[in-house]
């Protein structure tokens, strides 16, 4: 946006942009994994969307009228930051008066928040005013805001009313029953709200405290409870508020189990006990956590021409930080994260193909929570291949709690023709997710040798996911089996047949079980024998043998489906210029769309990049002629994959416009891209396009591979990473590649620009 800049370290709104509300609350939010908060203004506005968001803690919408397209969500629990300020019986506002300086600023390396201005009312008299918060990183239940208020003109008399709000839905959808309300000593204020279908409590506790005395006033209205403040001040004066609030609920596992009141007295002592540290000392422990599990840890860093480069980077990993549940392996991440209601705070395949590689390489110990989620989730992926007629584990396209099974709403948008609900065929035929889930386990595997999570847990989910490929074939032309009536990555195209990336990735699920199988009756008979329910004998190698593979043509063209390449073709320069994502829809309903040669994102690109191994320079450059011109980009997913492809052929200048594409999807100019939430696939993307596509970091087959190919702008790219349990630090320009082994308990073996080296310390090549 125009009115968003900021150094490597600040994310920045010079203005105040009514229409850019619901962008800069999502990509401006706070956040610890644990909650996630949008960064909506203390005072309210039309157009905002407040919202408060506890990882895992989903409720389905009880509705007569709706039930069989209401789901499981994320909901949007109370509201505390809202402080309505009357200076000198004037309500404060910037939509009024005169904003005569204002910024509003995230700072990454601390994680606060901070808008300052100098507001001129409409009967002209000036204030400044300040605000601060974070969402504590140190103490996952805690967010602490300061306001200071000083009178520019003369003596002011403010009105402050602030509490607890549980006024609060989820785009209409009330998903809470309405709790205990009460003060404490007639200063701690204290909600209770239950989800209604769930059951789980919500306790919401906060404390306000003000630097001079003034007279107070505690009131309860329906689903609220608040105080209200007047305090007098003296020209240049500030009034300094703080504002300490805890959020706490049943369903997390330090509190599971306590009845409501047990969960109230805890909040509140918790509460006691934050507020006593006061806000300086809260963001103090706070930017420690930051630095601690971040910026002094796991830091990207490079030096572009371009600073905003460096600023993206660190966007993404600040939002990759907020976004990941570590603290519980019974939750995942959302395509939003926590940033915003869209899609519902499910998971997707964005984990494992676009966000997990991030913590496999930094956070094995969170990409090991998120793996633990999918083999806690077998029993609901268990279910849903036997409700469809299929053994094994068959994983939703959508998920959320552990044993929900499917949660993708059955109908989405209106038909541009028709004028009817679009029936969303996602949940229902979108298989490849089940490969993309043992598509993690080998990712997290391959890269942290982590052989006690394979046997609790890795093994089950390989071979239970290639049960389900083995009852999921079906046998048709030409002699061999077939994988009918699917959407691949492409979902521009349904109901079609043998889908090149779910076909190729079925058959290697089935060779990746047999290789485990195999390599356990080697070396762990015991564990083998454990985990004979799961195994298969003879059928998986039958399956792999028989599955149809679209092979290559003799142009090197593999074919995306058994139909794509015989589809019409119009020009699609229109579509490829859009600054709206989606706007093919304008001229064409999704029926139409799928029977023209036009993708929505990478799919046999996809399958290129993430199985190379199997695929030749020439095959690997044919189908990127041949695809890229096609493909639209119209999911967020889309343009990391082809910036690393780009990389990798050698097309540098195409390979960083696509990154810089990638990085304006939430930073951009698009005032409307973000209100929903942040693309956490996309945010992982960013990373990716550095690491895995500029540094060249890459696991391909059994081996670890780095082949930078830094864009011009970049003169230098260091990160660091975790491979078989050492931390690694890599600093690359375009004349060396510095490998060094920081922990230097064990070699590690890397293929370095296509030579094989053992990195036992510090390791330069020229």
């Amino acid at each position: 946006m125009e009115n968003i800049s900021g150094s490597g370290w600040i994310l920045q709104e010079n203005s105040f942009n009514p229409a850019a509300l619901g962008k800069c609350e999502a990509i401006m939010c706070g956040g610890n994994g644990y909650m996630g908060l949008r960064a909506a203004t203390e005072e309210r506005y039309i157009g905002e969307r407040r919202g408060l968001f506890v990882a895992g803690t989903f409720n389905r919408f009880l509705s007569d009228t709706e039930k069989d397209n209401e789901v499981s969500e994320l909901p949007n629990a109370a509201d505390f930051l809202e402080m309505e300020i009357k200076l000198d019986g004037q309500l404060f506002s910037l939509a009024q008066g005169t904003v005569k300086e204002y910024i509003r600023s995230l700072h990454f390396a601390t994680g606060e928040l901070k808008r300052q201005m100098h507001w001129v009312s409409p009967a002209g008299k000036e204030y400044r005013l300040d605000f601060h918060r974070v969402v504590s990183l140190g103490d996952l239940h805690t967010v602490a805001q300061k306001v200071c208020i000083q009178p520019l003109s003369g003596v002011a008399e403010i009105t402050l009313s602030t509490g607890i709000n549980a006024q609060m839905t989820n785009s209409g959808a009330q998903h809470f029953a309405e709790g205990p309300k009460r003060f404490y000593d007639r200063r701690y204020m204290q909600l209770v709200q239950t989800t209604t279908q769930s059951g789980i409590d919500f306790v919401l506790t906060t404390d306000v405290t003000l630097s001079r005395e003034a007279n107070t006033r505690i009131a309860m209205d329906r689903r609220r409870i608040f105080s209200v403040y007047d305090i007098s001040l003296e020209p240049e004066e500030v009034l300094t508020i703080e504002k300490i609030t805890t959020v706490h609920t049943s369903r997390d596992k330090k509190t599971e189990g306590l009845d409501t009141a047990a969960l109230q007295a805890h909040a509140l002592a918790h509460l006691k006990a934050q507020s006593a540290l006061g806000y300086g000392e809260i963001a103090r422990q706070s930017a420690e956590a930051w630095h601690q599990k971040v910026w002094g840890n796991i830091p990207v860093t490079l030096e572009s021409t371009d600073p905003t480069d460096l600023l993206a980077l660190r966007f993404a990993q600040y939002h990759l930080q907020i976004m990941a549940p570590a603290h519980d392996n019974r939750m995942n991440i959302g395509a939003k994260g926590l940033s915003g209601e869209g899609y519902k705070g499910h998971t997707f395949w964005d984990t494992e193909i676009f966000v997990l590689p991030y913590y496999i390489f930094t956070q094995p110990e969170t990409a090991l929570s998120l793996e633990e989620y999918r083999y806690l989730s077998l029993p609901g992926a268990r279910k849903k291949a036997e409700g469809n007629g299929f053994s094994g584990a068959q994983f939703p396209w959508e998920s959320a709690w552990l044993d929900d099974g499917e949660v993708t709403p059955l109908y989405g948008a209106a038909d541009i023709v028709t004028g009817l609900p679009t029936p969303i065929l996602t949940g229902l035929i979108e298989i490849h997710i089940t490969c993309d889930v043992c598509y993690g386990v080998w990712q997290y595997y391959t890269a942290t040798g982590d052989a006690d999570f394979m046997a609790r847990c890795g093994y089950e989910l390989v071979f239970e996911t290639a049960n389900f490929w083995v009852s999921r074939l079906e046998p048709g032309p030409e002699g061999k089996l077939h994988i009918n009536n699917v959407i691949g990555p492409d979902e521009y195209k349904d109901q079609i047949d043998d889908d090149a990336f779910t076909n190729h990735f079925a058959r290697w699920n089935l060779w990746l079980a047999m290789a485990y199988r195999d390599a356990l009756a080697r070396e762990n008979p015991a564990l083998l024998e454990k985990l004979r329910p799961y195994v298969r004998y003879g059928a998986w190698e039958e399956k792999a043998r028989d599955i149809y593979i679209p092979e290559p043509r003799e142009d090197g063209i593999i074919p995306q489906n058994r139909t794509f390449l015989t589809l019409k073709e119009i020009d699609l320069t229109k579509y490829k210029n859009q600054t709206q994502v989606g706007s093919i829809y304008r001229d064409y309903n999704h029926e139409q769309i799928g029977e023209m040669q036009v993708i929505k994102q990478a799919d046999v690109l996809l399958l290129i990049l993430l199985k190379e191994e199997h695929f030749t320079p020439e095959v690997k450059r044919a189908n990127w002629d041949y695809y890229e011109p096609r493909t639209l980009h119209d999911s967020s997913l889309s343009l990391s994959t082809h910036c690393i492809l780009a990389a990798d052929m050698g097309d540098e200048v195409l390979a960083y416009d696509l990154f810089k594409r990638a990085c304006n999807i939430d930073m951009g100019p698009n005032m409307k891209s973000s209100d929903d939430g942040i693309h956490a696939g996309s945010i992982g993307g960013i990373w990716q396009c550095a690491v895995l596509g500029f540094g060249g970091l890459r696991l391909v087959g059994d081996k670890i591979r780095l082949a930078p190919a830094l864009p011009k702008a970049w003169t230098r790219l260091q990160f660091y990473c975790w491979l078989k349990g050492q931390k690694i630090k890599i600093n690359i320009t375009h004349d060396t590649v510095q490998v060094e082994n920081l922990t230097r308990t064990a070699p590690v073996e890397m293929e370095i620009n296509g030579t094989t080296h053992v990195v036992a310390d510090m390791l330069e090549i020229k």
